[in-house]
């Protein structure tokens, strides 16, 4: 039986898509979409074990093709179910090298996927938060994940911050116009080093205890930013550890 409601990842991964997908499988039904199997596969394992529905999906989020390939699949799966939140959280092609080093494809794919993959992402899931509006139990929502560079360009990030740039202001432009339709879109400034299983031996802020931002508390502010009454959107969140510089 289709679920009534679901919720959508793109950009699922062990760190902070994998702690999203697991927070809002508490409500939802979800869905997550990322360019290879082995990264969505052991979460989808693990909501199911927990009691909760959860499907995977291979798409790149820079392929139109294969995000219309998805959006299909998704209603083939659940005919009928309402999206009650959409989240974006693809990596951005993060080329950290001075700036004469760079190639134009360096650019290239931090607008593809930052960028032309949040348009794209959107202009799929908009109408779909659109139609929930009246039934859903919480605004429907389009949470993007950005990063410190969506609002400061620092030496040797001039490619990811260009991406980074533009979808900040996509995000706030639809933020102006779906707002006031009933759709909450917010961007997440995660604004520090991430606690992810593969960045474990990575020391930031001197290794002191949360110094690293933790991907079940970003998870935990996407709920919230997902759950805020419609009389006090919040359109920008910075997220960053207690420790870090700023």
């Amino acid at each position: 039986m289709a679920p009534p409601f679901f919720a959508i990842i793109s950009g699922a991964g062990s760190g902070t898509g994998a702690a999203l997908a697991r927070r809002f499988a508490q409500s939802y039904a979800v869905v997550l979409l990322s360019r290879k199997p082995s990264s969505y596969e052991p979460i989808v394992a693990d909501i199911r074990a927990s009691g909760g529905t959860a499907i995977g999906i291979t798409a790149d989020a820079s392929d139109p093709a294969a995000v219309d390939a998805a959006f299909a699949r998704i209603d083939e799966e659940w005919p009928g179910s309402k999206l009650a939140a959409a989240v974006y959280n693809g990596g951005a092609g993060m080329a950290r090298k001075p700036f004469l080093e760079l190639q134009l494809s360096d650019l290239d794919i931090s607008i593809e996927t930052a960028a032309r993959g949040l348009f794209y992402f959107a202009q799929k899931s908009l109408p779909l938060l659109l139609s929930a509006v009246d039934s859903a139990p919480h605004p429907p929502s389009l949470l993007v994940t950005g990063a410190t560079a969506s609002v400061r360009g620092s030496a040797f990030f001039s490619t990811f911050a260009a991406g980074k740039f533009a979808q900040r202001a996509i995000t706030q432009s639809l933020a102006r116009e779906f707002g006031p339709r009933g759709v909450h879109v917010a961007l997440a400034v995660i604004d520090g080093s991430i606690d992810t299983p593969w960045g474990k031996e990575r020391v930031v802020n001197n290794g002191v205890e949360d110094g690293k931002i933790s991907p079940d508390a970003i998870a935990e502010s996407y709920w919230h930013l997902h759950t805020q009454h419609r009389s006090a959107f919040t359109q920008e969140l910075d997220i960053r550890p207690f420790v870090e510089k700023f």
